[in-house]
């Protein structure tokens, strides 16, 4: 794969016939993708778990009753104890990477709590858990048509209602996803 196929800073938008709960209808956002493998943030599966149940877990309180009570949102199946925040790269934390000039994926505890005082980025998403891809596995998948890939927009990350953003990701490249049948097949 050259460097320009490669899918950071992409959706990978699951094709109808994805049939692994997992991945059901996800949207994940690529933080990273290169010859090695792949990490990803789902973005469309929201918990039972308030991010002010995350923060009094970890010993810092939130700031306020509308800071406690946003969604924590289940990023994948690998490391479900691990958080990640995608953000907008406008501060600078211990733990963080850079995705585009739009987005920044942080794992350090620092970003939770400036955003539990309400210093934190002007935009961000906190989930538990990721999608990985060992080498070469993205690439298989792909070829049997469990994905579709396009480049992501923030907008749909952070400003969309969880259950719009599978069909607002396949938009993105003029699909309307439900159309789609869920019978897989090559031509």
């Amino acid at each position: 794969m050259d460097k320009q196929a490669f899918l950071t800073n992409h959706f990978l938008i699951a094709m109808p016939a994805l049939a692994d709960p997992n991945f059901h209808q996800a949207v994940a956002y690529m933080c990273e993708h290169n010859a090695e493998g792949g990490l990803g943030i789902i973005i469309n599966r929201p918990t039972e778990v308030s991010l002010g149940e995350l923060l009094e877990h970890l010993g810092i309180e939130a700031a306020n009753a509308a800071i406690a009570g946003q969604t924590v949102y289940m990023g994948g199946p690998v490391q479900r104890e691990r958080g990640f925040v995608l953000h907008s790269p406008d501060s600078e934390w211990d733990s963080s990477l850079r995705v585009s000039e739009h987005v920044s994926v942080t794992t350090s505890r620092d970003i939770l709590a400036a955003i539990a005082q309400g210093e934190g980025p002007q935009r961000y998403f906190v989930a538990l858990g990721y999608a990985g891809w060992e080498a070469g596995q993205l690439e298989e998948e792909l070829a049997q048509n469990a994905w579709l890939s396009g480049p992501a927009d923030p907008d749909i990350i952070f400003t969309r209602e969880s259950g719009e953003r599978w069909q607002a990701a396949a938009a993105l490249l003029g699909v309307d996803i439900t159309l789609l049948s869920s019978d897989a097949g090559h031509a």
